[in-house]
């Protein structure tokens, strides 16, 4: 199920995002720059943001599985620029379809929103979201040089095919 999430989620979601954030960053970054204590407080310090957030600046939705968040998307909507700022799966529910449904959650609120492209940045060596987003019709910037360590991304909604 996905759901907008609420403050109570925000333990849950912190916790997940670490767990997500350790899988990719694992071999490339030290253990302190991306997990414990501190690492969790400041995730859930930024998710409490988002969460707070008024519905015309962007919106966090939770996937949800026997009670249990095992999938979170945030999006952000400044400056005329909507980007999708998260999207983190548990590691013990990857390939089961909870990604995807995140990802057309937002862009059912984007097609709403009349929101025309998004764009994203993946972390270069996070090649199972690269290839995630590539199969979602993300593509890269050509005009766009990498962020430090990240790729821009970019996607354009389309409007959705009425089913006949």
């Amino acid at each position: 199920m996905i759901r907008t999430a609420l403050p109570s989620d925000l333990d849950a979601i912190a916790a997940l995002h670490a767990r997500a954030r350790a899988t990719y960053y694992r071999g490339h970054l030290a253990e302190g720059a991306h997990a414990g204590s501190v690492e969790i407080a400041r995730y859930r310090e930024g998710w409490s943001r988002a969460v707070a957030r008024d519905a015309s600046e962007g919106a966090v939705f939770c996937a949800e599985r026997d009670g249990r968040v095992t999938g979170v998307a945030a999006f952000l909507t400044a400056d005329g620029l909507t980007t999708l700022t998260q999207l983190h799966v548990d590691p013990d529910h990857w390939r089961q379809g909870t990604g995807a449904a995140l990802h057309a959650a937002c862009l059912d609120a984007w097609r709403r929103a009349g929101v025309d492209r998004v764009r994203l940045e993946v972390y270069e060596h996070n090649l199972r979201a690269q290839a995630f987003y590539a199969s979602h019709g993300w593509r890269p910037d050509p005009d766009t040089t990498p962020s430090g360590s990240h790729l821009t991304l970019w996607l354009r909604v389309a409007e959705r095919t009425p089913t006949p």
